[in-house]
């Protein structure tokens, strides 16, 4: 049986005023036809379908147009479940009328996928909350899927109640699908994780969240599950939420985030953008490979001495987003600014980095300094200007200055 997991389509984002909606068209027309191609049976959608609570309409119509082209009209079970950055009412909503062409929206921890046969001839076999084992047509064997959506600060009061949460969030998870585990997953059937979360193992540090996410509640201060929550009996585990296509773990199965299929912020510049795909058979170890994606902008980030360099390299890469470091004396002059955003329409950032008196480069400023202070802004302008500290005396001034109206 052959499984494409993809995530994190976050379907309607910008990067600031560019739309990407035609991107994420051609995108996604790229990941049907390779599930057209590899003669794919199911399809695991790890979350963050939407990049808000509330999607535009064209973001909807996307995601639903694409979805039964990806089913191939009903015959390719989809199992997609929700992230952090989507409403699970909002998920959950078509899901009666989807689960018709084999469709699955799950996204809360107390629902209940109905159990019975399809037209399409899918048969839901057994289902509990967080738990669906389904039979494809043409295979004897059946899929098991622990199922794992982004659970919210409402849903973990509702679980857990007081008490010390991060550990208490690990163990009831654990718990619950360790339980379901062992009620449903053996060696007979193809047994599946599908989950939206951070994890890693034990002791390691976890992935940076890139720039675009809204980060993930960090329970009790902890920014990830552990691998070993997983169960054993799993024999592959689907994730979202990280932008990069990575193995958190390879043994004893892989546990692997896919990367989401556009770069949507500049902190994942110049990544090479993935689905897996994953064969599977009853009681054997998976093999699975990342396929590169091809449609879309890149990202890059670039730092120009001089104009004609800057040109030169706008002209041979007119298709893509930029942020542009300019470096310079002084301020980028007017004439510079003009020529740099007249020859490319994918300037999204043009970021000055001035030289000190001394020539030497100055540290440019980065978008985490906006979160500073006035003072601190003032210390890191004198300190590029005059390459030394302000005095005492002229702190004191600045902050007569700046507390005045």
């Amino acid at each position: 049986m052959k499984i494409l997991h993809t995530a994190d389509w976050h379907l309607g984002k910008r990067l600031q005023e560019y739309s990407r909606l035609e991107e994420q068209k051609e995108v996604l027309q790229e990941i049907v036809d390779l599930a057209e191609k590899e003669q794919v049976d199911l399809i695991l959608l790890a979350g963050d379908i939407f990049d808000s609570f509330n999607p535009n309409h064209e973001a909807v119509e996307l995601l639903y147009k694409t979805l039964k082209k990806l089913s191939n009209n009903g015959q390719r079970p989809i199992i997609a479940i929700s992230g952090n950055h989507d409403s699970t009412q909002f998920i959950e909503a078509p899901d009666p009328l989807a689960r018709e062409m084999g469709i699955f929206f799950y996204s809360k921890y107390d629902s209940l996928i109905p159990t019975g046969q399809l037209d399409n001839g899918i048969q839901i076999i057994n289902s509990e909350p967080g738990f669906v084992e389904l039979k494809v047509p043409k295979y004897e064997f059946p899929v098991r899927i622990l199922l794992a959506p982004y659970a919210n600060e409402l849903l973990l009061k509702t679980y857990l109640g007081e008490g010390d949460r991060e550990q208490e969030f690990r163990d009831l998870m654990a718990k619950q699908w360790a339980r379901l585990a062992d009620k449903y997953c053996d060696d007979q059937g193809v047994n599946l994780f599908i989950g939206h979360f951070f994890f890693v193992k034990e002791g390691e540090t976890p992935e940076a969240e890139p720039e675009s996410e809204r980060p993930i509640l960090h329970v009790g201060g902890t920014q990830a599950l552990f691998t070993h929550n997983i169960p054993s009996q799993i024999q592959y585990a689907a994730l979202g939420h990280l932008h990069r296509y990575h193995a958190v773990a390879k043994e004893p199965f892989p546990i692997v985030y896919s990367s989401s299929p556009l770069s949507y912020s500049f902190s994942e510049a110049e990544q090479e953008k993935q689905v897996v795909i994953a064969e599977t058979i009853p009681g054997n170890a998976v093999n699975y490979k990342p396929i590169p994606l091809k449609k879309g902008r890149p990202l890059y980030r670039k730092t120009f001495q001089d104009l004609e360099t800057a040109l030169g390299w706008l002209e041979k890469n007119p298709y893509c987003f930029v942020e542009l470091t300019y470096v310079t004396e002084h301020a980028i002059d007017a004439s510079t600014r003009k020529a740099l955003m007249k020859a490319h329409d994918g300037i999204v950032n043009l970021i000055p980095q001035i030289k000190n008196p001394q020539g030497q480069e100055s540290l440019s400023l980065k978008v985490e300094d906006l979160e500073k202070d006035m003072l601190s802004l003032f210390k890191m302008y004198y300190q590029s200007e005059r390459g030394l500290e302000p005095n005492k005396e002229l702190l004191d001034l600045f902050k007569e200055v700046i507390s005045q109206e």
